[in-house]
């Protein structure tokens, strides 16, 4: 067969006319200049979709559904095999389900989005989200809320771990990501949180939370957010969150508390900054300073103390001393502890609690009410939260005799006058010793805090020539042999 390559390799470079080769290869002189003309080799395309007889009649029936998507929940939509299902059922539709699928995905084919290659400049811009990681702490499977936040210029990341993603974690998730980098970015980027935003305006117009606008003020950055549902604008702190659970958090550790938790992925953020030395060296270099004081990252509320000498927090209760049964406090919210304060002094302080129904009390803030009312101890339920010595002194000094209450309740106001390790460790003796009473007990924690002179007694010189025998013991015993006479 002919091919356009020898028609025109017979005319460009033999010099044959259109003629010649018209009569020479038996075809016309419209097809040689055609030939002659064409510099990629022909390809056949359709003008219009090919007819399938079995699905054309119910292509406005699927292209209807499809539509009436648009307003149904996300999770409850036609797939393709429903789709093909219901023409079976309600139709009669004698065709495969491949054919379906393929036009149903030739319905919901979409035009890919153009991606923009973005920069920014040195100390311009930081990229802030959230992550979860799954942690072991104290044997128990702990889910972790990473905070995350990453140099767009020099790539150096930081991350810290949190109990919860609430608003006061996020403000001081913040804090701790600028006193890290020792300085502030000109700008931050955002998806749109809610602990952030209050409400999503037209265009990039957000209505900030009163505490996030706070925090902006006193660091003097810039927030930024992406379009809704479109995270992927701020790339490279979506690709930290899988990069710090791949590389800090694998094997998952076992750590015992949320500081050493912390303390692991602040010495793994410093590796990481390390690598990237010179780049940092350029980025620190454009940083804000850091202003003088830190923020205080606290959400701040104002309750009642009931009659329980307890505050409500979150389902949660926590104790507060007697004295300030039936007044307004005021509590300073942080993600690890509730600060609960009266006036301008601090009057308890508790470590926060994420579950639920929980109470958390401390014996000193109702040692005043058990001084009045000493019969309470027997089934205080701030008891069950001490170490288990005081449970067994209080059964045993209660069951002993009716008022034993009276000598737990002496026991407990112990805690007054010395620390309450002391009081544990005595009372831990007391027991071992089998003398509970709590002149005993004093004495042992006496003993325990006494001051013991270290070094050589010095012994005036008057007294250094007189001699003091050793007494003779032996006396006693006579003594006791008499008596026994």
């Amino acid at each position: 067969m002919v091919d356009i390559e020898f028609i025109r390799k017979k005319h460009v470079i033999e010099g044959w006319s259109i003629r010649r080769l018209s009569r020479q290869l038996h075809l016309s002189r419209q097809a040689i200049r055609k030939a002659l003309s064409q510099t990629e080799p022909p390809r056949y395309g359709l003008k219009k979709p090919r007819a399938c007889p079995v699905m054309d009649p119910f292509r406005d029936v699927v292209a209807g559904w499809l539509a009436d998507d648009g307003h149904a929940p996300p999770k409850q939509r036609h797939t393709a095999k429903r789709v093909y299902d219901r023409l079976v059922e309600d139709y009669q539709f004698g065709g495969v389900e491949a054919t379906v699928r393929r036009y149903v995905a030739l319905l919901r084919a979409k035009a890919p989005e153009v991606f923009i290659p973005l920069e920014a400049a040195w100390g311009q811009q930081a990229q802030v989200d959230w992550g979860q990681a799954t942690v072991r702490m104290a044997g128990i499977a702990v889910v972790a809320h990473l905070f995350c936040v990453r140099m767009r210029a020099s790539g150096v990341a930081f991350a810290w771990a949190a109990p919860t993603e609430k608003l006061e974690a996020f403000l001081e998730g913040h804090c701790r990501a600028f006193a890290w980098l020792g300085g502030v970015p000109s700008e931050c980027l955002y998806d749109n949180p809610k602990t952030a935003v209050v409400r999503i305006l037209a265009g990039p117009a957000r209505e900030e939370h009163a505490l996030f606008s706070a925090l902006r003020a006193h660091y003097l950055f810039d927030s930024l957010f992406c379009r809704p549902a479109q995270a992927h604008e701020k790339g490279a702190v979506e690709n930290l969150v899988g990069y710090v659970r791949r590389n800090a958090l694998v094997p998952v550790p076992e750590v015992p508390s949320w500081e050493a938790l912390n303390a692991h992925l602040l010495a793994w953020c410093d590796r990481e900054r390390s690598r990237r030395a010179d780049r940092w060296d350029q980025e620190r270099r454009r940083l804000r300073p850091l202003p003088a004081h830190v923020f205080c990252p606290a959400i701040v509320r104002l309750t009642t103390v009931n009659r329980l000498s307890l505050i409500t927090l979150d389902h949660n209760r926590y104790s507060v001393p007697c004295a300030y049964v039936g007044q307004t406090v005021r509590l300073a919210i942080f993600s690890d502890r509730l600060e609960i304060c009266h006036g301008e002094s601090a009057v308890a302080t508790h470590a926060r609690c994420y579950q639920r129904g929980q109470t958390r009390m401390e014996i000193m803030h109702y040692l005043s009410a058990f001084a009045r009312k000493p019969h309470a101890v027997s089934h205080a339920a701030v008891i069950s939260q001490l170490p288990p010595i005081y449970a067994i002194v209080r059964d045993q000094l209660c069951g002993a005799r009716p008022d034993g209450y009276r000598d737990f309740a002496a026991l407990l106001l112990l805690h007054r006058e010395f620390p309450a390790e002391d009081v544990v460790a005595a009372l831990t003796e007391a027991h071992a010793r089998a003398c509970l009473h709590v002149s005993a007990v004093r004495q042992i924690l006496l003993n325990r805090t006494a001051a013991i002179p270290i070094g050589p007694v010095s012994v005036p010189a008057p007294l250094a020539p007189i001699q003091i025998p050793p007494p003779d013991l032996r006396r006693y015993d006579t003594l006791r042999g008499e008596a026994s006479a």
